[in-house]
């Protein structure tokens, strides 16, 4: 069997969550005994100065007897940081063109002595 036939034989179901400059891969494969797992893989694309990009990924194992405890954490997780957060998406400052509301000219700053206090 050639090497692309056993990744078909492998993957069983697929799903992909496109998040800007993040790809998100949930896959489910099949073990060699013929058991599932899930695999997810980040995929991050970078564009170089010239125009060129190239693509980093990360990717995480998941077996069943793991299931129960990685959901419970994942959803403990999320839960708080939506209670502490809200749904609202504060992502500028990683925008290309955020630009600080602050004067980047240190000599603008108010000089301030530790005794002042």
């Amino acid at each position: 069997m050639r090497d692309n036939e056993i990744l078909e034989k492998e993957e069983i179901f697929s799903k992909v969550l496109r998040a800007g400059r993040r790809t998100y891969f949930f896959d489910v494969r099949s073990t060699k005994a013929n058991d599932y797992y899930v695999t997810i893989t980040e995929s991050k694309k970078f564009t170089e100065e010239d125009g060129s990009f190239h693509f980093k990924k990360h990717k995480i194992y998941l077996y069943k007897e793991d299931f129960i405890s990685f959901k419970e954490i994942l959803n403990e997780m999320t839960d708080f940081v939506l209670e502490q957060k809200g749904e609202e998406v504060i992502s500028e400052r990683h925008q290309k063109d955020f630009k600080k509301e602050y004067a980047e000219n240190p000599s603008s700053y108010t000089n301030v002595e530790f005794d002042d206090f």
